[in-house]
Formats: structure tokens, sequence, C-alpha cells
């Protein structure tokens, strides 16, 4: 951004003032679902300073890009699409024992469904590869398990040094309010680093990012881009906000600590051809459905209660910190769990855009306060630094302050 003085302050300063985590300063709305512009569809992470990041897409119509892919959607010819899969799958199954796909699932109802389709209707032989939570919840140790059993699947369940990811995850909180980071990044890697292992060229994830709001012209493949998991071998990298030479001198780190988090090298990638698709270019993906699949077929069991943030029991129950990876979105963007959920059903066809608005207003943001006495035990904080960081990063664009309270000054309506 080019700077420009006023009032003895640059614009970049000016604008940091008004708006952090560079957001779009103009607060839109979705006419159809009920996301707005201020969710990112590209990793926040990666920006420098408080320049702007790609946000949700909007069409002239005040559409955004999620639900316009919804009208895509509807005209795709499904029968074709399982016809290209069948394609891909009978060029990579084996017969002499080894593992021909990749699955990456925690044995919530996507990877499930994903999973038990692959091995059951279409005779592959999947290796099941899942990144442990921070701090599995109950009813996410069950799932898990069922899952593994219930569909005789073989699973690598891979658990980083829980010291460094704590120290990672504590850093992403206090330097990037995203403490669900460090997670990401794991899950992420995971998959390409294991497929290298045991020479599996294809890996199979549920859905592309389009499903939420990523750009309609990235449902144009079913292959994700080797760029999202890869890396050049002289390619910087950053944990937590930090780049990671500082981070190991400063924590006394060494070169094996990061090991599971590494991106595999690209020159790699390319000799295995290794390739990541989507199931969701095959399948018409409702995740709903998939979770009525899941229980039948897997075991797969709802939340005995609503999960915090929002109103629906069936999604992300498997780590303790997932209502904080929420609500510090709804603090950081302005929109949280419920948001999230009820713009996914609109498009389904489950819920009116009515009963959504009602929804988002009654759950949104609501504090996770279940673990929250383990989430600061866990990253090593005080409560006192928590709320210092929350409040830290709420951007006057979003939020005001009222009779000692924080209120957003955007609500969907």
């Amino acid at each position: 951004m080019e700077t420009v003085a006023v009032n003895s302050k640059t614009e970049t300063e000016v604008r940091a003032d008004r708006v952090l985590h560079g957001l779009p300063e103009k607060v839109i709305f979705c006419s159809r679902c009920v996301m707005s512009n201020q969710r990112p569809s590209t990793s926040p992470e990666l920006r420098k300073n408080n320049s702007k990041i790609e946000t949700v897409a909007f069409d002239e119509d005040g559409v955004c890009h999620a639900c316009r892919y919804l009208d895509i959607k509807s005209k795709i010819d499904w029968k074709q699409r399982e016809e290209k899969l069948v394609q891909l799958l009978d060029k990579h199954r084996r017969t002499d024992g080894r593992f021909d796909v990749v699955v990456p699932g925690s044995g919530g109802k996507d990877s499930a469904y994903v999973s038990h389709i692959l091995k059951k209707r279409y005779g592959m032989h999947p290796l099941t590869v899942t990144w442990a939570p921070h701090i599995y919840t109950e009813i996410g140790w069950k799932n898990f398990q069922a899952w593994i059993y219930k569909s005789g699947l073989d699973n690598i369940l891979f658990t980083p040094n829980p010291k460094v990811h704590a120290l990672f995850t504590r850093l992403a909180f206090l330097n990037l309010l995203n403490p669900f980071q460090p997670f990401i990044i794991g899950q992420k890697n995971l998959a390409p680093r294991i497929a290298l292992q045991y020479d599996v060229p294809l890996i199979m994830y549920g859905e592309n990012q389009a499903e939420y709001h990523n750009k309609i012209s990235e449902t144009q493949s079913p292959l994700m881009d080797r760029a999202h998991y890869t890396r050049e071998r002289d390619q910087k990298l950053f944990f937590g906000g930090m780049e990671m030479g500082e981070l190991m001198r400063q924590h006394h780190l060494e070169l094996a600590d990061f090991a599971p988090y590494l991106p595999i090298y690209r020159d790699e990638a390319e000799r295995l051809q290794c390739e990541i698709h989507y199931m969701s270019f095959y399948h018409h993906w409702k995740p709903q459905e998939n979770y009525y699949y899941a229980a039948e077929n897997c075991g797969f069991l709802p939340n005995p209660e609503r999960s915090e943030g929002t109103y629906s029991k069936y999604a992300s129950l498997d780590d303790r910190i997932d209502g904080f990876h929420y609500y510090t979105m709804f603090i950081k963007f302005g929109q949280g769990r419920a948001m999230n959920d009820a713009a996914h059903e609109i498009r389904d066809g489950h819920i009116t855009r009515e009963e959504a608005v009602a929804l988002v207003h009654k759950y949104d943001g609501e504090f996770p306060k279940k673990y929250f006495p383990e989430f600061l035990e866990y990253i090593g904080i005080t409560e006192e630094k928590f709320w210092e960081t929350i409040d830290r990063n709420r951007s006057p664009h979003l939020w005001e302050k009222k009779s000692d309270t924080w209120h957003l000054k955007h609500r969907v309506s």
C-alpha cells in the first residue's frame, strides 16, 4: 500500500486505528445466507502488518460466492462426476496388499463418510491418518474409536510433542488470536507426509473450501493446489506469528521439534506424483447427510448437549479447544460458530434465512465456558492475560464498548 501523510500519520496507520486484521472496512452480509464479508477466504496469517487480506467475495447482487456455487452445483451431472471418481480410483487401486489412498480425518461425520464409502462402495484400501486434538473430548474419543473399529480401518494417530504443541498454541493465541493455527498446520501437512512415507500418491479429503466461501474458481478442479501443502527448500516458515529460526532461538527448540508441522518439499511431491482430491467434487456434498450416513454405518454419535456458540450437536466435537477457535473468530471477524453453521444449512435447504438470523442472534459469540480453565492451563496464561488479548484484537470497525460491555456494531438482519 502506498503511504500518504494524513494528519501526521500514514494512511496505513490511520486505517489501523479503525480496522484491524486487514479486513474490509465496510461490513456486508450475504442476501441469501448470513455470512459476512469479514470472513477470510485465505489464511490471514500470511499477510504482512495490517495489509488487506482476501475475504468472502460477493457479486453485484450481494450474494456470496458459496451461495453462487450452490447454483452451479444444482446443474452438475453428479452421475457423470461419480464416473470420473471411479476412473480415478480404478487407476490407483492396488492388489498387492499396499494402501492405495490416504484419508485424513478425526472420525467426525465427514471423514467417516469418505473413508467408509471408499472402502465399502469402491473397494479401495484406505489408510486413515489422524492428527490428534489438543485435548480429546469424551465424545470425540468415542467417535474416533467407533470409526476405526466399526468401519474396519487402518489408522495412524499422530500425537505431536505436547509441550511444543502447547507452546505453539500459546504463541498463536497471543500473537495472532488464532489458537487453532498449530493444529491446522499439523493436520494439513500430516497426510502428505504419511503418503510420501507409504508411497501412496492419492489423498482424499472431504469438501473443497469453496463450500465454505472460497473462490468459485477453486471448484473447477477436484485437486488441491500443491502450493497449499508443499514448500520450496529455501522457503521461510512461521509458527504462532514468529519466524522459525527466531522461534528456535528464543525458546531453545531443535529442528526436530518442527518436523511434524513441516510441509513436504515440492520436488518430493512431484516425484511421487502426489495428488490431493476433494470428494465434494465427485459427490453432492451435504454435511447433514454425511452425519446420517456416519451415524448409521460408522457408529458416529452426536454431542449429548448443544455445542457452545451454536445450535448444532454433530460437528467439531473432538477437541476441548474447538470452542476457542470459533470464539476467537467471532472476536476478530465478527462471525462465529452459529453463523458458519447457519450459512451452510441455508444452502443445504435445512433452514430458512429467517430461522438462521434468529439462531445467529441467539448463539453466535456465546463464550465457551465449559473448558475455559483447561484452556488457560493448557496454554499457560492467566484469565487476565486471556481477556487482555481478546480485547486487544477487537477491531474498532466491528466493536464498540457501552457501559463496560462490548457490542458488535453490525448484526445480520
